[in-house]
C-alpha cells in the first residue's frame, strides 16, 4: 500500500440544475478516520461519490485533490457501501477477488482466504451470500475492500443495516484493519461517529464544520462517559442542523 494522502474538495455540486451542496470546503487528514455526519439530503453521499470518481450524473464546479503529494486520486481509492453488494452466485472467496477479476488481473485466491481469516470467516470461504448472516456478509465486503489495498477508503454507511451487536463488532474490526489509511466515513448515526471518528465533520447546507472530539483512542468504548457525552453533543447538533 502506498502512503495515504489527505483529501481535499472545494466547490459546489448540482444534479439536473438543482444544487446539492456548496460552495463548501472539505479537508480530510491523511492516515486517519474521519466521520462526515449530517442530516439526510445535504449531499454527503454525493460528495463521497465525487471523491470516488463515480458521480457522472453530478455537475461539479470545483476541485478534488489529494493533499501532501501530486499523484492523482484515481486508482488509490476503495469504496465500501451501505449494502454489501456481494454477487449471489459467487462464494465468499470469489466475491473478495471480484475487483481483480473485473480488471482482468490474476485473482490472488490465497490472499483472499487469508483476508477472510482475518475477518473471522475462514470457515465460510466456500459459502455463498445467502448462507451468511448480515454481519458475515459485511465482513466479506470488508475483506473485499482490504483486498483492493488502497490507501484511501470511502465508507458510505456500511454498518447501518446491521443489528447493534454485529454493528459494534464490525466497527471494531474495521477500525483495526483500516488503521493507517485515510478513511472518510459518511454516517447519519451520532453514536457511530462518537465511537469511530478521530475527526468528526458536520455537513449542513451552509457548509462543513469540524467538531472537537474527545481526547481518547478510537474506537471509543460505547458506554464510556466521554463517548456518551460526545454522542449527545453530536445528536444535539444534528437536531439543530439544516
Amino acid at each position: 500500500m502506498s502512503a495515504a494522502p489527505a483529501l481535499r474538495l472545494c466547490g459546489r455540486a448540482a444534479i439536473n440544475g438543482a444544487v446539492i451542496f456548496g460552495p463548501l470546503s472539505l479537508d480530510v487528514p491523511a492516515g486517519e478516520w474521519t466521520c462526515l455526519l449530517g442530516p439526510s439530503g445535504v449531499g454527503k453521499s454525493t460528495l463521497l461519490r465525487l471523491l470516488g470518481g463515480i458521480a457522472d450524473e453530478v455537475a461539479f464546479e470545483g476541485t478534488t485533490t489529494p493533499g501532501g503529494d501530486s499523484a492523482p486520486l484515481a486508482g488509490r481509492i476503495a469504496l465500501m457501501a451501505q449494502h454489501d453488494l456481494l454477487m449471489p452466485w459467487l462464494d465468499a472467496v470469489a466475491n473478495v477477488t471480484l475487483g481483480a477479476r473485473l480488471r482482468g488481473e490474476v485473482a490472488e485466491r490465497d490472499r483472499a482466504i487469508a483476508l477472510l481469516e482475518r475477518v473471522g470467516l475462514a470457515d465460510h470461504a466456500a459459502k455463498r451470500p445467502n448462507a451468511l448472516s448480515g454481519g458475515q456478509r459485511q465482513r466479506v465486503a470488508l475483506a473485499r475492500t482490504l483486498m483492493e489495498d488502497r490507501p484511501v477508503v470511502l465508507l458510505d454507511e456500511p454498518f447501518a443495516a446491521l443489528d447493534a451487536r454485529s454493528r459494534a463488532r464490525v466497527q471494531d474490526l474495521a477500525a483495526e484493519l483500516l488503521a493507517g489509511r485515510t478513511v472518510l466515513h459518511v454516517t447519519h448515526d451520532a453514536a457511530e461517529a462518537a465511537r469511530l471518528g478521530r475527526n468528526v465533520l458536520l455537513m449542513q447546507r451552509t457548509g462543513i464544520t469540524r467538531i472537537e472530539v474527545p481526547k481518547t483512542h478510537t474506537p471509543r468504548r460505547f458506554d464510556a462517559p466521554e463517548t456518551l457525552a460526545f454522542q449527545g453533543q453530536l445528536l444535539r447538533l444534528l437536531m439543530a442542523s439544516q
